[in-house]
């Protein structure tokens, strides 16, 4: 496990610049405003990488004006170290404005043994949350999502038990992941019913996974739902680390299961000519493909990861130029058609 340097006695100070420059979007119908884009803490903050830099990416975050850090039980590696190493971070730097920031957790994927640590039981929802909790050394957290449907538990426990999370008081809002549109909108309704609201939903969307558009979008814009994109650059692909090959150092160079070779290659000619796109537009590869996903009002924040300060705030920077052209939405489109 990495530690701090205990020879650094300088208490973090945030900007006072820090809402200067960050836009900031409506949750949907809800009173919550999320910055467009928000920090992801599944890479890079477990206890096999350095806590330094998971702390500088984090002050850099909120610098910046991004308000929105999300983690899940089961980020690290191993699983719940992220959050572990959160806590540390926030109790070193950032207690003073706990109120300035929005926390999320989730869970539903595979955490611990046995019967009742995976899916949407009620036991397992309210026992993850409460280990959360203990790990990152708060009383409640902002957001708690199911992050994935359980295709065994019936919706209305599991939904049940996001409305008892609230109730009790270890969240303010609750949320979906990975739902697709129909088991959406029934786990909207009961919400609904039970008097405890679906806030949002964090969804895969890129300029290469576009499932949202079929019938997703429209389902929460009719409910007035939020949106929240995860892997909006597809593991790196919709960046510049792949315009002139595959680099040995890069992930799809490590044999990484999530970003296979294969995938990079077949993509290399759609990645070339976005790239060309992008550099017309005075933008990265990557700062265009956040703003192309900005441009649909139903999404709320754009999730992004980084591996330093530099990369998040050159990300940040795509929010200088989020508008685009008739001519280059048709030419993004026949690039992706390739």
């Amino acid at each position: 496990m990495k530690i701090f340097d205990k020879t650094d006695p300088i208490a973090y100070q945030a900007a006072d610049t820090r809402y200067e420059d960050m836009l900031f979007l409506r949750c949907g119908k809800s009173g919550i405003l999320l910055p467009a884009i928000s920090i992801g803490l599944w890479h890079n903050f477990g206890h096999i990488d350095p806590i330094e830099n998971g702390r500088n990416i984090l002050k850099k975050a909120f610098d910046l004006g991004i308000t929105h850090f999300d983690l899940a039980n089961n980020y690290g590696p191993p699983f719940g170290s992220a959050e572990e190493n959160f806590s540390r971070i926030l109790q070193r730097d950032f207690l003073p404005y706990r109120d300035e920031l929005f926390i999320s957790s989730k869970a539903g994927y595979d955490m611990w043994p046995g019967p009742y640590g995976n899916f949407g039981s009620r036991k397992y929802l309210v026992a993850s949350l409460d280990q959360s909790l203990k790990r990152m050394g708060l009383d409640y957290v902002d957001l708690f999502y199911h992050h994935r449907p359980d295709p065994e538990t019936p919706l209305e426990e599991t939904m049940g038990a996001l409305d008892f999370i609230v109730r009790s008081g270890r969240a303010l809002y609750v949320g979906i992941s990975n739902y697709p549109a129909d088991l959406a909108q029934e786990a909207v309704d009961i919400l609904n019913d039970l008097g405890t609201p679906c806030l949002i939903h964090q969804a895969r969307y890129s300029m290469f996974d576009r499932w949202v558009e079929e019938s997703l979008l429209d389902t929460l814009e009719k409910n007035g739902v939020g949106l929240i994109a995860f892997s909006p650059l597809e593991q790196g692909m919709l960046t510049n680390r792949y315009i002139d090959g595959i680099p040995a150092q890069s992930r799809a160079g490590k044999k990484m299961t999530y970003l296979q070779r294969e995938q990079v290659e077949e993509n290399l000619p759609r990645i070339r000519a976005l790239h060309k796109i992008a550099e017309e537009r005075g933008q990265k590869l990557s700062q265009m493909a956040i703003a192309w996903l900005l441009k649909d009002p139903r999404v709320t924040s754009i999730l992004i990861g980084a591996s330093s300060p530099e990369q998040l705030e050159e990300n940040v920077r795509t929010l200088k130029r989020t508008d685009f052209s008739a001519d280059e939405l048709k030419a993004i489109e026949e690039a992706l058609a390739q």
